[in-house]
């Protein structure tokens, strides 16, 4: 009897399969726009739900594995990440910076530039959470609103990714699917003509709107200060330091903008003014302000001597590297912080000290202990320990925070340059190169194994395979075609440049209200098999799909990157509406006409 009615259930399945696979994408729209669950989350469950009802097999659901897609985006990740942490991104917008200085204004225009360029050839995503604190810095120099400048931040980076076909996910995928739909793939800069005419429509419209449609004032809360995040320590002038005799301003880890001094301590007096043309001797203490990142990578500096040490001989580089925080009931609470006990009682190294939003104006030596002050400390892994078990230091742990890794640099920019370089010349597939660099980088430590496997998006990658499987899904249902049939007649009439509006209008609908993947992976066969069936050459179709996927402006959910800024710009919903609906017009006009000329 079981098996009988499994029999008849299995018979509707197959009967109505098309209908059904309809049913379930709508299901799967749903649970994207109301946001109960992640996106990887849904895309997974449509992928198993299509399993569970045998409309795709286990060796269909494991062949989306075989997509070279996915493996390419998380490789471009990895990339992204060895940029990140032998500082070359840091390096480029410090320069930046130091140019505001001099040419403010044309220190903004850089800035989005160099977003441009490095968002058309890394991921966006890490580009734009490393420079938002820098636009911040870049807003105090110049005096423009911070808030005028981060949703411009997004949008640049959205506009620069749509350049090359490494330039985003979103591209990596159409390509991908257009291939396994029998499609040519694309070159790594075929879209490029595309992608400049919708930069300088967007630059446009940005120049025309930003300014008044866009609120003023600064951002707050978690990057609203530069000193927030910034360390106070001292760099003690070694006895055959190579800086003795120099300015300060000679001095190439002083130079970095990243490094703020404030004074120069010499036996007892301290140096406020004309820092720059003051000439370093052994035993000078240099205070300075520095991010975490530069802090930890001075500790290698055979010049200086980092921080404070009051027993024994521990250098910057011990054995151990935490971050503790000081309780509110400590004993030595408004004390110096060289009285602090544990400086005297263990072999320890404090390298700096932080604190919220009011960084102390002494030196590190005499500077005066608060509550939740959050200290570096460096040394034993005897005496660390024991600093676990201090009950007047409470979140005692290993800095996240890695030091950077300079003299890599090269490695990891030539790395990338091979990637396109051979891609481009059709040497060795895409995905080939990528690996072949990932192994490169790794091989030389541009980054750490852990560091780069975490520097893959996780959700990002879970979601294109969930998202192939159903896209797999909705194919062996019959559904795309029952798209099709019923969309051709409705479109047969359509001049092929009003195809590519149409589809594009489509395409960018949806990606503001679903994640950009999903609409790809989903539009992109049924965009070909329309394209086929109405006589019409599907590339352009398949291009105009490319850049509406990635073309979100008018919400902070649509594209990752629009969230990031929506969170540190304290932005409203409403003021991406407000800005992102004038670019997403002229965007998209300025490319569905470039693709229809070329038609």
């Amino acid at each position: 009897m079981i098996d009988l009615v499994l029999h008849v259930i299995d018979d509707y399945i197959q009967a109505h399969k098309a209908i059904i696979g309809l049913v379930i994408l709508c299901f799967l729209f749903a649970g994207f726009i109301m946001e109960r669950f992640p996106a990887a989350v849904v895309a997974v469950l449509g992928a198993c739900t299509f399993l569970f009802l045998g409309i795709i097999d286990s060796d269909g659901l494991f062949s989306v594995f075989s997509n070279t897609a996915p493996i390419t985006i998380a490789a471009m990740f990895i990339l992204s990440g060895a940029l990140l942490r032998t500082g070359t991104i840091d390096a480029i917008a410090g320069f930046i910076i130091e140019r505001a200085k001099k040419h403010p204004k044309l220190a903004v225009v850089e800035m989005f530039l160099g977003a441009f360029v490095a968002s058309a050839f890394m991921n966006n995503t890490p580009v734009v959470l490393v420079l938002i604190p820098i636009i911040i810095r870049l807003s105090r120099a110049t005096g423009i609103s911070s808030k005028k400048l981060l949703i411009p931040l997004s949008f640049i980076c959205i506009l620069g990714g749509t350049t090359t076909l490494i330039g985003t996910s979103t591209n990596l995928i159409v390509d991908s699917v257009a291939r396994d739909s029998g499609m040519g793939g694309f070159g790594i800069f075929e879209i490029s003509p595309y992608g400049l005419v919708a930069a300088v429509a967007g630059t446009i419209m940005m120049v025309l709107f930003s300014s008044w449609l866009l609120p003023g004032g600064q951002v707050g809360g978690e990057f609203a200060s530069s000193d927030e995040s910034d360390f106070l320590t001292e760099l003690t002038v070694r006895n055959k330091s190579s800086a003795i005799g120099k300015m300060l301003s000679e001095v190439p880890i002083i130079r970095r903008t990243s490094v703020n001094v404030s004074a120069v301590k010499r036996l007892s007096s301290y140096i406020r003014h004309d820092l720059e043309h003051h000439e370093l001797r052994a035993g000078d203490r240099i205070v300075v302000r520095l991010d975490l990142a530069e802090l930890i990578s001075l500790r290698a500096s055979e010049d200086f001597k980092i921080g404070i040490v009051r027993s024994g001989d521990v250098g910057p580089l011990g054995e151990e590297l935490v971050e503790a925080t000081v309780a509110p009931g400590h004993p030595s609470i408004g004390n110096r912080l060289f009285d602090i006990p544990f400086l005297g009682q263990l072999n320890v190294r404090i390298l700096g000290m932080t604190r919220y939003r009011n960084l102390p104006r002494s030196d590190l030596t005499n500077a005066r202990i608060h509550a939740a002050d959050r200290l570096l400390v460096t040394g034993s892994s005897k005496d660390i320990q024991r600093m676990y078990e201090n009950p007047n230091l409470f979140g005692v742990g290993e800095t996240k925070i890695r030091a950077f890794r300079r003299d890599r640099a090269p490695i990891a920019i030539g790395a990338l340059v091979a990637v396109v370089a051979l891609a481009a010349l059709n040497i060795v597939p895409l995905a080939v190169a990528a690996i072949l660099a990932v192994g490169a980088i790794l091989l030389a430590r541009c980054i750490d194994a852990e560091e780069a496997w975490g520097s893959m998006d996780g959700n990002v990658l879970v979601l294109i395979f969930g998202m192939l499987a159903v896209g797999l899904g909705l194919q062996q249902a019959g559904s795309v075609d029952l798209i099709v049939t019923y969309l051709t007649p409705l479109l047969e009439t359509m001049p092929p440049w009003a195809l590519v509006f149409a589809i594009y209008i489509l395409s960018v609908i949806m990606t503001e209200i679903v994640t950009n993947n999903a609409v790809a992976i989903i539009i992109t066969p049924i965009v070909i098999a329309l394209g086929q069936d109405l006589g019409v050459d599907p590339r352009p179709l398949v291009i105009a799909v490319m850049f509406a996927a990635s073309a979100s402006f008018a919400t902070p959910i649509g594209y990752q990157t629009n969230t990031l800024v929506y969170a540190a710009g304290n932005y409203r919903f409403t003021d991406f509406f407000k800005a992102g609906i004038p670019l997403t017009v002229g965007v998209g006009l300025a490319t569905c006409l470039a693709i229809s000329f070329t038609m």
